[in-house]
């Protein structure tokens, strides 16, 4: 009886524990399951949040690029402008750069095939004036490129004339030979003094109708005054920026011409020279 009620109390024992366990883990599950639940929806909150923070986010930075303006470039700002300084007269100063450009290129074009090595081409005379004579040097010089060139074959054309007269033939085609190089520079020179007399008188032009404007409108408005202004004044910036363009290209048209035309002088001196030794050793 002792073994039987020994043997109950152990099993109540065993019983009371268990259940006390299996409340225990339910316990700890529903717990678990609150604070996953509750950190799910903190979780969700903060995403909702953070989304919503994101959103704003994209919305200011769209907004933001909405209202900056984009920078126009060099030739909208030109096209806009020359749009803005009315057609007539913007297009007679558009065609008096053109038309100055392409006689410029053309000059420093021929300038370009006209520059000659004169110290080469010195030696090659020489040396066929005492291989070949006369002859041997004028085919040099016709297969030379240049006014340097030309001018040494009419000076050996006529060297068995006499020295006088070679040099005679030498001064005079080298200024047939400047003229050529100086081909074109009045047009040019006439191109740069006409493209700021063009863009004043569009402005004085503008002017007057700026003054017409107001004078049918009746009233002295800042905007209106300005705009007119300005607007009469763009023709006179684009014929002073013509202007200055042709000018670089005349200057250094100019110095080139310079340089060739020294070059020719140098040269026609060694060239008499050369004539010189030839007759004595003759």
């Amino acid at each position: 009886m002792k073994k039987l009620l020994a043997i109950l109390a152990v099993f109540g024992m065993f019983t009371y524990g268990a259940s006390n366990h299996v409340i225990a883990q339910e316990e700890n599950v529903d717990t678990t399951t609150i604070m996953s639940e509750d950190t799910s929806a903190v979780a969700e909150g903060t995403d909702s949040t953070m989304v919503n923070q994101d959103t704003t986010t994209i919305e200011q930075a769209v907004e933001n690029e909405t209202v900056v303006p984009k920078k126009k470039g060099m030739h909208q700002v030109l096209k806009e402008k020359f749009i803005e300084g009315g057609a007539g007269f913007m297009a007679v100063v558009l065609l008096t750069l053109i038309f100055g450009l392409a006689l410029a290129i053309e000059r420093i074009v021929y300038l370009n095939l006209a520059s000659t090595n004169t110290d080469k081409l010195l030696k090659e005379v020489e040396e066929a004036l005492n291989s070949g004579g006369v002859d041997a040097a004028k085919e040099v010089c016709r297969n030379t490129r240049g006014p340097v060139a030309s001018i040494f074959y009419q000076g050996l054309d006529r060297a068995n004339e006499g020295i006088d007269v070679a040099e005679k033939s030498v001064i005079s085609y080298g200024s047939v030979q400047m003229g050529l190089l100086e081909k074109g520079l009045s047009w040019i020179s006439l191109f740069i003094a006409l493209a700021p007399m063009l863009g004043f008188m569009g402005t004085v032009i503008g002017m007057i109708q700026a003054f017409d404007a107001i004078k049918a409108a009746g009233d002295i408005s800042p905007s209106l005054v300005a705009s007119g202004i300005s607007v009469a004044l763009i023709t006179t910036v684009f014929g002073l920026i013509v202007a200055m363009i042709l000018q670089v290209f005349y200057n250094y048209i100019v110095a080139k011409i310079d340089s060739i035309v020294n070059n020719m002088e140098d040269s026609s001196i060694s060239l008499i020279d050369l004539l010189t030794k030839f007759n004595m050793k003759k």
